[in-house]
């Protein structure tokens, strides 16, 4: 929050897929964004409305995408200056983690913005984890350390520090809008939590660390500044509370308001023209999917059958006797465990 409040609305946000209180700041309804990952839009906002992209799955595929809006804004600025027009500056912001920053594609992105001086913000969030790889296997040094091998200045804040990390982002941003290069900011934190639903950080992070972070909670030092430093008491927590509470409850009130979306939909949307290849993959899913419905496919077909109606390669066998184990980590089906009964008997 510290530092989208840093932004300026001409200002362009690249993010991954886990700044939720950006989006919401930029005046995006959280039930867009859920409605994506329920499956029901491709995309839950414009871009242009809100100064913000949408979410990149592909982790560091956001940073060269920033970059270049940001190269584009740098020439939008001189050319307005040689026509004698005024235009306010802006920068871009691109977010991702300590784990992403490993990516090639943000090495690519940072040599770009060196070379070129574009006005972007490398805002770099590390939580100390990466799944279960530590940051001290991840890197030697500190994050913020690696811009001077580019070329442009780096700074690391206190992640957990709201006020701290709204000062340090002002700082970088304005930097960036006044054509003085790229600026990468290392905010240090800590992932309290699972990385996913199946992982189990007791296996290897140890309790104290966690312990210790936790009394660095971002909204408890917030609030004990605001108690201490501005007098405020108790009613204005509680309302803050009270419209927490609201905005969770009218938020899962409307997720499970939504009906769930048709696999159809997945191979409609995927081309603008069905093709065979599309085909077969619907044909395979729906047979696949008959083995979970009582009804069988939502077409009325055996689902066995391929573009052609004959069976697909590899993949004719009927509803009643497919078996399919998904890959426990991502849950998707994997069809190398595809067999009948036959062959499990």
């Amino acid at each position: 929050m510290g530092s989208v409040r840093a932004l300026r609305p001409t200002d362009h946000i690249f993010p991954t897929y886990r700044e939720h209180a950006v989006a919401i700041e930029r005046g995006v309804d959280p039930a867009e964004l859920l409605m994506v990952f329920r499956g029901h839009a491709a995309g839950g906002w414009k871009p242009s409305e809100h100064g913000m992209n949408v979410y990149s799955i592909v982790l560091g595929s956001q940073v060269p995408h920033a970059v270049g809006y940001a190269m584009g804004m740098d020439l939008d600025r001189r050319a307005a200056e040689e026509e004698g027009r005024e235009v306010e500056p802006a920068a871009t912001i691109a977010y991702f983690g300590d784990g992403t920053s490993t990516q090639g594609e943000v090495h690519e992105g940072m040599v770009f913005a060196a070379s070129f001086d574009a006005p972007v913000v490398f805002f770099v969030q590390n939580n100390q984890w990466a799944i279960s790889v530590p940051f001290s296997t991840q890197s030697r040094l500190p994050l913020a350390e690696r811009a001077a091998g580019y070329g442009f200045e780096g700074i690391r804040v206190d992640g957990n520090d709201v006020l701290g990390v709204l000062a340090v982002s002002r700082y970088a941003m304005e930097q960036a809008r006044a054509g003085r290069g790229p600026v990468l900011v290392e905010a240090e934190t800590y992932r309290l939590g699972a990385h996913t639903t199946a992982d189990d950080p007791t296996k290897y992070r140890r309790r104290e660390d966690e312990r210790h972070w936790a009394e660095l909670d971002p909204l408890l030092r917030l609030e004990t500044h605001l108690r201490r430093h501005h007098g405020t008491d108790d009613a204005f927590f509680d309302e803050v509370a009270a419209a927490a509470q609201e905005f969770a409850d009218q938020t899962r009130a409307h997720v499970l308001s939504m009906d769930p979306p048709s696999f159809e939909e997945f191979f409609d949307k995927a081309y603008v023209e069905r093709h065979p290849l599309i085909e077969e993959e619907r044909a395979w899913y729906a047979a696949y999917q008959a083995g979970f419905d009582e009804d069988g496919p939502e077409d009325g077909s055996d689902g066995s059958s391929g573009v052609d109606g004959t069976a697909g390669p590899d993949r004719g066998t009927q509803a009643s006797s497919l078996t399919v184990a998904a890959d426990p980590v991502t849950g998707v089906p994997d069809e190398r465990s595809a067999g009948t009964e036959e062959d499990l008997a």
